[in-house]
């Protein structure tokens, strides 16, 4: 599992993530969900080991964050953030495969071909893959950078492997409704095949639907953290959102968050 333990950030004078503790657990889609400025993408950005904290720590399996080479750390986890530029004409499917350059030297690299083409499928880029990068729209764009990290965290089933992690910074913000589901429904299949996965999701209906456990992020403080189901309550989410939210329960047993 990767857990925070009491994580403290500072940028100046200002304190932007204030004693923030929870864990992503292998098997499991935790949303992290919270008002704009909260400090989501910043916590992400903790947890990929892109920053490192003022004080506390971040530990994958037990092990402090720090202990972790880059290329160690980009063989156990793989990152999705909200924007991605690339400034050479790289096809989709060289894009992708860039998910693979941790395993170059290793007997996974026997592997790259498959784990791309497996993870162009998974996310329905397949009709894009001999386009130019640069030729897309901002959602195919993201389509094509959720591959690139399916593929590199992509491992063939039948061998044993540590642990691993996926982490997705607003994965959603530039796709169409069906896209969303698509690409939340890979995830989700990740975490069923034991892929531990953290969302920043601005969808309160689409955690509800995908999502294990929720962690409440206000003002760079956890407001709650647990299952989903005692954490989506209309209680918590009016408060942590300073809005009126209402919970309709659906004839499937789901439920429906309207604000």
């Amino acid at each position: 599992m990767i857990e925070a333990k009491d994580i403290v950030l500072r940028m100046g004078t200002r304190q932007i993530i204030d004693g923030v503790s929870f864990t992503v657990r292998p098997g499991r889609v935790t949303a992290l969900l919270g008002p704009n400025g909260a400090g989501k993408s910043t916590m992400i950005s903790l947890f990929s080991g892109e920053r490192r904290p003022d004080g506390g720590g971040v530990e994958i399996d037990g092990e402090k964050m720090e202990r972790f080479d880059p290329l160690a750390l980009a063989r156990r986890r793989a990152v999705l953030l909200q924007h991605s530029s690339l400034d050479f004409d790289f096809t989709v499917a060289e894009v992708v495969a860039l998910g693979r350059l941790p395993f170059g030297t290793t007997r996974d690299a026997l592997d790259d071909e498959e784990a791309c083409l497996t993870a162009g499928r998974q996310s329905g880029i397949e009709a894009l893959w001999s386009r130019l990068y640069r030729t897309l729209s901002g959602g195919e764009r993201q389509r094509v950078q959720f591959a690139r990290a399916l593929a590199q965290i992509w491992r063939r089933g039948s061998e044993t492997h540590a642990s691993r992690y996926l982490l997705l910074d607003e994965p959603t913000s530039a796709l169409d409704l069906r896209h969303r589901r698509v690409l939340l429904e890979s995830a989700r299949r990740l975490a069923d095949e034991g892929v531990g996965v953290l969302a920043v999701l601005h969808d309160l209906n689409l955690a509800a639907d995908y999502a294990d456990d929720v962690v409440l992020l206000d003002h760079g403080r956890v407001r709650v953290a647990g299952g989903k189901d005692d954490v989506l309550t209309q209680e918590n989410l009016s408060t942590c959102f300073m809005t009126p939210v209402e919970i309709m329960r659906k004839a499937d047993g789901s439920i429906a968050i309207l604000a």
